[in-house]
């Protein structure tokens, strides 16, 4: 890996938020990086633009991104810590209290070797959620009396050299002793998760209790690290944590750290089994990779963890491995609604085009890593076409991962539910569950929603403000407050306001969106629109700015090589790809379940139109089309075709809703590719 020499072209940091939170003294904070930073935050020395501080962004609860930010702290992060103590998480821990000690629980082990990383992703919410609510700063953040308890409890069961994994510690075989089985032991990948959510409540509360446990156990591994020990996880996610630690700190030794593991990962030294190195991202230098591979959440993280080392040291053979890697994923290997990881077996990616949507694992842990992955991206390009994978991953799969009422989710997000699926099994559920006995996802997603407003705007050295993220907001842009109020993405009309002059600003045009219809209006004067990069730029000095993008229902095909879904479509609308649920075709029919969504095809000799919202759904648009039923009758399993064999075809009014919302009214059938008739030719 070379490093590159060249300056970082963002410059000092210049974005203006409000002061960041005194800590306790001694407590490093780096010099160059004022404010109170989000999950990727501080010097970032080689970015292209950086995030504004984390409170200088507040989504109103009237946008979708800011009720969805609401759910998740009234509804989700109280789910998760209940689920902490009922999952056996939190009695892991207090196992290693002293036997004397009133708290000590007595039972056995519960849960995978990793179920820590569910107490550290639980705090990290917590964190964002003290940020989102403007109450980092100012009074007691929710729930800080159960996370200081949380915390002080892994103060106590940390080991003197600070190691702290339940798992370890408390002599459950076969990982007694620390770093035995890097291939499986996941210790490092805990480590990660404590060290984010320790700089998390700095950032935000300056609070550096848990900051000192995960600096305790961090200084170790890099200890062990700078004496020659090869320490990395056969579960990737650390390398990210540890660039954050470095940010937060000025401590270079963890940067080091993260690309020391960078470069001993990919030659094999973890073995294999059951699976091969690939699935633990150790068969290929990251540097020389030339397609995504293994267990899509490992490599997604790996990934990220990669760009993070990018934007510290301007390494330019990573970020050009890392922009040859999204290529192929984004290319060859992701589904329509932003999913990732087409194999059950082993979590994995598979071939390329290998797209299945009744099989798609698509977990939604690699939906929220692809979007940790794709920020970074475009922190380390500004490139727009990054940000435009942020929205369609968050408003698709990691949307759909969470029900309605905040409390249930799903692991897997599939693209097809047939008719008598067995859905028992809470790896390829046809309904969303509570928890699972592998609950990586639902407080992964408390955390991600908690801290969506930091990756709303970002500025860049010469003082342009872009917007990547469309929603009901108000900015804070040094003296001047900008308001964003929109319906996206039901409508897309966009209005900036402000009382005084604002600095350039960058909007973003989607990808999605035909450029030639875009409107924009700057003070009330229409204005030409010029995309770069994917942005539109106003200069500075105006007060009020209106984006108009084109909402148009779009019929989408894929790749040919895409065989499963071959001769069907999917219909998006904006970012927002749509599917048919089983219970809109019985409201339409006079006798519900007469026919099933698996015999029907779409009738594009109809065009598909705009419907009305749907507040039972929180939407504020469907879909309506044409469509017709064949198959009803009993046949063959196969038979030999006949070109005047009768096909009775029943006409069907077909509706379809936002994938982010299915499964809230019932399990049964379900497809986002559906098979379409086409128009004859004339």
């Amino acid at each position: 890996m070379r490093p590159s020499t060249a300056q970082g072209p963002a410059g000092p940091d210049t974005s203006v938020g409000h002061g960041a939170p005194a800590g306790p003294p001694g407590r490093p904070r780096h010099p160059a990086s004022p404010g109170v930073h989000g999950p990727v935050g501080g010097p970032l020395s080689f970015a292209a633009v950086r995030p504004l501080p984390a409170d200088a962004v507040r989504l109103r609860p009237t946008g979708l991104l800011g009720a969805w930010q609401e759910r998740n702290g009234a509804a989700t992060i109280p789910h998760c810590l209940d689920a902490l103590e009922t999952s056996g998480a939190l009695d892991n821990l207090r196992r290693l209290l002293p036997p004397t000690d009133p708290e000590r629980h007595g039972g056995p082990y519960r849960g995978f070797n990793f179920a820590d990383s569910d107490v550290h992703k639980t705090l990290e919410a917590l964190a964002w959620e003290a940020s989102r609510t403007g109450n980092g700063t100012a009074g007691t953040p929710a729930h800080e009396e159960t996370a200081q308890r949380i915390i002080a409890l892994l103060a106590r069961v940390q080991a003197p050299s600070g190691y702290l994994d339940s798992h370890v510690q408390g002599g459950a075989a076969p990982f007694s002793e620390p770093y035995t089985d890097l291939r499986w032991g996941h210790e490092l990948y805990v480590l990660g998760h404590l060290v984010q959510a320790g700089v998390a409540r700095a950032r935000t509360t300056g609070n550096d209790d848990l900051l000192d446990v995960a600096m305790a156990w961090a200084d170790d591994v890099a200890d062990r690290l700078d004496a020659g020990e090869a320490l990395f996880c056969g579960h990737p996610e650390v390398e990210s944590a540890l660039v954050e630690l470095s940010r937060e700190t000025g401590d270079a030794r963890y940067l080091a750290a993260a690309r020391r593991m960078l470069e001993l990962r990919g030659h094999g030294r973890l073995g294999s089994g059951p699976f091969g190195p690939a699935y633990h991202q150790d068969a290929t230098p990251v540097a020389r990779a030339t397609e995504v591979t293994g267990h899509a959440v490992r490599q997604l993280y790996l990934l990220a963890g990669v760009v993070d080392v990018v934007l510290e040291t301007g390494d330019a053979e990573l970020l050009a491995a890392a922009q040859r890697l999204w290529d192929d994923a984004a290319g060859r290997r992701t589904y329509v609604t932003g999913g990732m990881g087409s194999r059950h077996k082993d979590e994995s990616f598979g071939d390329p085009y290998e797209l299945p949507p009744d099989r798609a694992y698509a977990e939604s842990c690699a939906g929220i890593a692809s979007i940790q992955w794709a920020w970074r991206m475009l922190l380390a390009t500004g490139d727009g076409r990054y940000a435009d994978a942020v929205e369609h991953a968050l408003h698709n799969v990691v949307a759909a991962a969470v029900s309605l009422d905040g409390t249930r989710f799903f692991y897997s997000n599939p693209l097809q539910v047939r008719d008598g699926h067995d859905g028992s099994d809470e790896y390829q559920a046809s309904g969303r569950r509570g928890w699972f006995a592998c609950a990586c996802c639902p407080p992964n997603l408390a955390r991600l929603l908690a801290s969506l407003h930091t990756m709303v705007a970002t500025s860049a050295a010469d003082g342009t403000v872009a917007l990547h993220l469309y929603a009901d907001a108000d900015v804070v842009l040094g003296e001047t407050r900008l308001s964003v109020r929109t319906g996206y993405p039901w409508d897309g009309d966009v209005v900036l306001t402000a009382a005084a002059p604002l600095p350039a600003i960058a909007l973003r045009v989607p990808g999605w969106a035909d450029p030639a219809a875009v409107r924009l209006t700057v003070d009330g004067v229409p204005a030409p629109v010029a995309v770069r990069s994917g942005y539109a730029e106003v200069p500075a000095g105006a007060r009020e700015v209106r984006l108009e993008l084109p909402l148009e229902v779009r019929v989408l095909r894929a790749h040919p090589r895409v065989d499963a879904v071959r001769g069907c479509v999917a219909l998006a609308r904006g970012p927002v790809v749509h599917c048919f649920e089983q219970v809109d075709v019985d409201a339409s029919r006079p006798e519900p379940g007469a026919v099933v969504l698996d015999d029907v095809e779409l009738d594009l000799a109809h065009p598909v139109t705009v419907g009305p919202a749907d507040p039972e759904l929180g939407v504020g648009a469907v879909l309506l089309a044409r469509g017709r039923a064949r198959g009803t009758a009993p046949a063959p399993l196969y038979a030999a075709e006949s070109p005047d064999a009768a096909d009775p075809a029943h006409p069907v009014t077909l509706r379809a809703v936002p994938y982010a919302v299915w499964g809230n009214r019932g399990e049964g059938p379900m497809r986002v590719w559906i098979p379409a008739a086409l128009p004859e030719r004339r």
